[in-house]
């Protein structure tokens, strides 16, 4: 009996461990949108209508009932169930489903990604609160909205101020997978009656599936024709690139994190993704995470071992904007002076918009197929080359 004791609280441990793994895990496959009523969740007291087309996002799908429902579906976390202004939501329905009741115009918005999102359809007013403060933004439209008082700082995602939360009628949290992190701070949001969104839109493998997510905050703010113009516009930057042969050079892209490690990214992430659609090569052809996490630290010396001959360095900025120069990076080690790319000075930094602007993907791939194309490149907007 007392082994049966032990016995149970480890399994219950190891069934939390691996419930946050798949949490943080990747997205899984997307329906290819349409009015498939075959993959469409039965909801009793809904009557299922079509399903949002989408080209490139695999991490969540939308469906569309009657009388204006709509169903969002993130694969791999939880199911959200948009109601309509004066509507309730149907009795009897799932207890995992989350209910969003419309009109969504007081968010608090912790997933910083999503703001340049919701700023591409107009809708930053719809966002009273944020995690970040108005120097933090490389969004105007958000840096603005701070400085005029119409949206405020309301504490970071593992501390948001909850009496603020209240006496700004908070009607949503926009999360990203970080609160996972801490469970706590989620619960007591929820606790307060406030339904709370998880973006996972940084799981999705290409560009362009990352951007698609405006589609799916358009059905929270009604702007869903917006929306569609504006990733359409954006889909038709990268369009233009296809046609370009890759040049075969390699790139490493990665940042030195503050205990030393180099942090890269999957070789399944967005990132490599924006390379190979710009024209060259991710460095690291094979490299996944057993988490399927998106950025993967090693020692700098097994990077040496595969990185030390690529072609261009492309070093995060938007993560560590303390190296600006070839000279700063050989401070970070001067190891990286055997690199082919210092050698020859092709290393180039990024911007600290980069994760932030998920609105402008076109730009940003049009600026590294510059960089691998031309000998001098100009008028770049979010890369610029170490002095």
């Amino acid at each position: 009996m007392k082994r049966q004791n032990k016995i149970v609280p480890a399994l219950l441990l190891a069934l939390m461990m691996c419930l946050a793994a798949v949490l943080l895990t990747g997205c899984g496959s997307s329906s290819s949108g349409g009015s498939d009523s075959s993959k469409a969740p039965e909801i009793k007291g809904l009557t299922y209508s079509s399903t949002m087309k989408l080209d490139y996002a695999k991490c969540f799908d939308v469906y569309y009932y009657k009388d204006g429902y709509a169903l969002i579906d993130v694969h791999k976390d939880t199911q959200y169930l948009v109601v309509p202004k004066g509507k309730k939501a149907p009795s009897g329905l799932s207890k995992k489903i989350v209910v969003i009741k419309k009109p969504v115009d007081h968010i608090y918005l912790a997933a910083t990604s999503s703001m340049a999102l919701f700023s591409s359809m107009n809708a930053v007013d719809n966002i009273k609160m944020t995690e970040l403060k108005a120097s933090g933004w490389s969004v105007k439209a958000a840096r603005e909205a701070m400085e005029q008082g119409r949206m405020v700082y309301a504490g970071k995602y593992s501390q948001p101020d909850y009496e603020l939360l209240l006496n700004k009628k908070c009607d949503l949290a926009i999360e990203s997978t970080m609160i996972y992190h801490t469970p706590e701070v989620k619960e007591m949001i929820e606790d307060l009656k406030i339904p709370v969104f998880v973006d996972r839109s940084s799981y999705e493998s290409d560009p362009l599936g990352r951007t698609e997510w405006i589609k799916l905050y358009s059905v929270l703010v009604d702007k869903e024709k917006t929306a569609d113009k504006f990733f359409d516009q954006q889909a038709a930057i990268i369009e233009k690139l296809k046609g370009y042969k890759n040049t075969e050079k390699t790139v490493a892209f990665f940042y030195i994190s503050s205990d030393g490690k180099v942090v890269v990214r999957s070789s399944k992430d967005y990132v490599p993704t924006m390379i190979e659609t710009a024209g060259a090569r991710y460095v690291f052809k094979d490299l996944t995470d057993k988490d399927s996490k998106s950025s993967i630290p090693m020692t700098m010396e097994k990077f040496y071992d595969q990185a030390a001959d690529a072609d261009y360095i492309i070093y995060n900025g938007s993560i560590d904007s303390t190296v600006n120069s070839i000279n700063d990076l050989k401070g970070k080690d001067p190891i990286f002076k055997k690199f082919k790319a210092v050698k020859s000075g092709n290393c180039w930094v990024t911007g600290s918009s980069m994760y932030q602007r998920t609105d402008i993907v076109g730009e940003m791939v049009t600026d590294f197929h510059k960089v691998f194309t031309e000998k001098q490149p100009k008028h770049l907007k979010f890369i610029k080359k170490m002095e």
